[in-house]
């Protein structure tokens, strides 16, 4: 397969060396700026969890102790209802919050503090059914007291969303409905564990308390409004249009989108925004790609699909002059966070390469003159993507790609099977080290690849990787 043509990168003017790059580091992503970021935003968290036992322990009109489980058992309740209230933020895309770590880490990390909020949860309730059952009342829904059930039904709609998002694929359940009973099941588990800690009122009561909880209420809502109703708002007056629908490599598909509002602002090669085709913004029908394309190619845009699941295999079927609506961008997994990189390792397993491709872009198109290695493994060599373009850029840049098909054909003379430790060690001479690592592919490589990677020496925090499953 031919190349398809791209943005003529000839015309870019060659930086005279390396600290070229500076220029295209903007000054909120130095290292110490997003250090600084990223420390305001762990401490605004932990802020956040321990301001309601600030309030409880210093108000006045505290109702008498009862026991040091008693207390235990209260604190993980209030602990499980502010964490709760911040996987809203967490889940927002909110920019600000989600810059210094990146969308996709966020994620991650919203699904495993989810695990603790039902742990706090399921704590709080076994201490009080094995020590102070009295203080439970019946438990029968029917007869039982309203705000004691509002509890339970919040345990119950936390529990569920556990189930629902670890098993969504065993119990098939279709991406677009799985989104609607998410968040059906946060919302109405979120206004049951609020009133349930202010129709028990041991606390609620007390002096300051009241207001605590109705502000976090609020805040919640306001991270609800912003999310559900007012970002798209703001995307139904920013519409993209479909302008081309090309066929790649190893069946990938590349949707090239023309913005028929605002262009993406403050755009960084390797970032992926969400992309919603033939839908209004509210009908949650989002999934999150990666823009291949390079900032510098702008306005238009890219996203290069594979057809691996119901709804990324009906977008590979998108019709040019289809209406699209996209948000973002996001994410880390840019060349754009190395200032002082003297070069770049890049691995990438089968559609993985889309990210890889769009700093590549980036670095060709500013005839940056570091060089990279590119270590890029597919099932067969004819699954490679890209593997023209690549050839391409390798032309303009110091790009050395090394092909890892996992079934060579049979006059193939280059690398095969898996990327491991003896593989990395044939390819990565001593001086890479300490260059960033730049991984994305299937979970199982990038494990592989990141422990092989630390057993070579190289420090973990020179390996990064773009996590493509953020649900």
């Amino acid at each position: 397969m031919d190349a398809r043509p791209r943005p003529d990168d000839s015309a870019a003017p060659a930086p005279a060396d390396g600290s070229a790059a500076a220029r295209f580091i903007r000054p909120a992503d130095r290292p110490l700026a997003v250090m600084l970021r990223a420390g305001f935003w762990l401490t605004v968290g932990f802020g956040g969890i321990a301001l309601p036992f600030a309030v409880l322990l210093t108000g006045s009109a505290r109702p008498p102790p009862v026991g040091l489980l008693w207390d235990f058992a209260m604190g993980c309740g209030f602990a499980a209802l502010a964490i709760a209230a911040m996987q809203f933020a967490l889940t927002g895309r909110i920019k600000a919050l989600t810059g210094p770590f990146g969308a996709d880490i966020v994620y991650v990390f919203h699904r495993y503090l989810s695990w603790g909020v039902l742990g706090l949860m399921l704590l709080h309730f076994a201490v009080l059914y094995i020590w102070y059952q009295p203080a439970l009342g019946e438990l029968n829904p029917l007869t039982a007291r309203w705000e004691l059930t509002m509890g339970r039904v919040a345990l119950v709609c936390f529990g569920l969303l556990i189930v629902t998002s670890e098993l969504r694929k065993w119990l098939r359940l279709d991406y677009h409905w799985w989104r609607i009973l998410h968040l059906a099941l946060a919302v109405t588990g979120f206004v049951a564990a609020i009133s349930h800690v202010l129709g028990v009122g041991n606390y609620s009561s007390m002096e300051n308390a009241l207001a605590l909880w109705l502000g976090v209420t609020l805040v919640w809502l306001g991270f609800l409004i912003w999310s559900r109703l007012l970002r798209p708002v703001v995307q139904t007056r920013n519409p993209w249009r479909i302008t081309a629908n090309e066929v790649e490599r190893g069946g990938v598909r590349t949707l090239t989108l023309r913005p028929e509002g605002r262009a993406l602002q403050d755009w960084k090669p390797g970032q992926f925004a969400w992309l919603s085709v033939g839908h209004s913004p509210w009908a949650m029908r989002e999934n999150p790609f990666t823009i291949s394309t390079a900032p510098d190619h702008g306005p238009e845009i890219s996203f290069s699909i594979k057809p691996l699941g119901d709804d990324s295999a009906r977008l590979a079927k998108t019709t040019p002059g289809s209406l699209a609506y996209v948000d973002g961008p996001f994410g880390t997994f840019s060349v754009d966070r190395e200032l002082d990189a003297a070069g770049f390792v890049m691995i990438a397993g089968g559609v993985g390469i889309t990210p890889v491709m769009s700093n590549l872009h980036a670095l060709r198109s500013r005839r940056d003159p570091r060089p990279v290695i590119l270590i890029y493994a597919n099932p067969e060599l004819n699954d490679a993507s890209f593997r023209e373009e690549l050839d391409s850029i390798a032309r303009d840049i110091d790009l050395t790609v090394i092909h890892v098909p996992e079934e060579p054909p049979e006059d193939w003379q280059g690398e095969s099977g898996r990327v491991d430790k003896a593989l990395l060690t044939r390819n990565l001479p001593g001086v890479t080290r300490d260059w960033p690592h730049m991984l994305c592919g299937p979970p199982p490589m990038i494990a592989a690849a990141s422990a092989a990677l630390r057993d070579l020496g190289v420090p973990a925090r020179r390996i990064s990787f773009e996590i493509f499953e953020l649900v």
